[in-house]
């Protein structure tokens, strides 16, 4: 697919948000996805010239963070944390779920193209395992039947709400948002709960609070 002087002069002002254009890489990398719906070779290539690194440097960076695909996802990506705590409290059980739902294994699209399946190693999101993602946005404590309830309503047309964040989209409106931050979708939902704080209201009824740190000692040979 031939990447447009539209895309190109985007990646360009992309380039400039940093002090050195390089590393802009990322969100780039990012653009590019949201329009086509992968990283393509062509648009690799237009985002090594942008960024002033070869097409080797920028297909490393796109094939060693898996955010990046090679195919298209299609309408919405769908991941499930398998990591020790998700795993531990049914990661592995809400993944067979989805899997035996859509029809699809690791890192795989569906037949229709609507969704994209994929085991993640982890979703940050320790506190509410086991955790999925739809399309990045959280979907907390989830259970197999929760998860399969999420993807129906999607290919229903459903609006559905994340946990901590705004309504679902789809893959390349939120591919758009990580090449371009300001959304204005940051004050939707509730990105911390009682769950999440539970914590640190325990430490303050407790009267805890953490040591001090202690001041460097001087260098030897320089005391006084």
């Amino acid at each position: 697919m031939a990447i447009s002087e539209s895309t190109r002069e985007q990646l360009q002002q992309l380039a400039a948000r940093y002090p050195r254009p390089r590393s802009g890489l990322m969100p780039m990398l990012h653009l590019v996805q949201s329009l086509e719906g992968e990283v393509t070779p062509e648009g690799i290539t237009a985002c090594a010239d942008a960024a002033g690194v070869s097409a080797a440097e920028a297909t490393a960076v796109a094939s060693f963070y898996t955010m990046y695909k090679r195919r298209q996802v299609g309408q919405h990506h769908i991941g499930v944390c398998v990591n020790t705590m998700c795993g531990l409290l049914g990661g592995d059980a809400v993944y067979e779920a989805l899997s035996e739902r859509l029809g699809v294994g690791h890192d795989a699209p569906t037949d229709d193209g609507q969704f994209w399946l994929e085991r993640i190693e982890c979703q940050a999101a320790c506190t509410h395992a086991p955790v999925m993602t739809v399309d990045w946005e959280y979907m907390d404590d989830v259970t197999p039947a929760a998860a399969v309830e999420i993807v129906d309503r999607l290919e229903r047309g459903e609006t559905v709400l994340s946990t901590r964040g705004p309504a679902i989209r789809d893959f390349r409106a939120t591919e758009q948002t990580l090449a371009y931050p300001e959304d204005g979708l940051a004050a939707e939902g509730t990105p911390v709960d009682d769950k999440m704080l539970v914590g640190l209201r325990i430490a303050k009824e407790g009267g805890m609070a953490a040591p001090g740190v202690p001041a460097p000692s001087a260098p030897t040979g320089q005391e006084g």
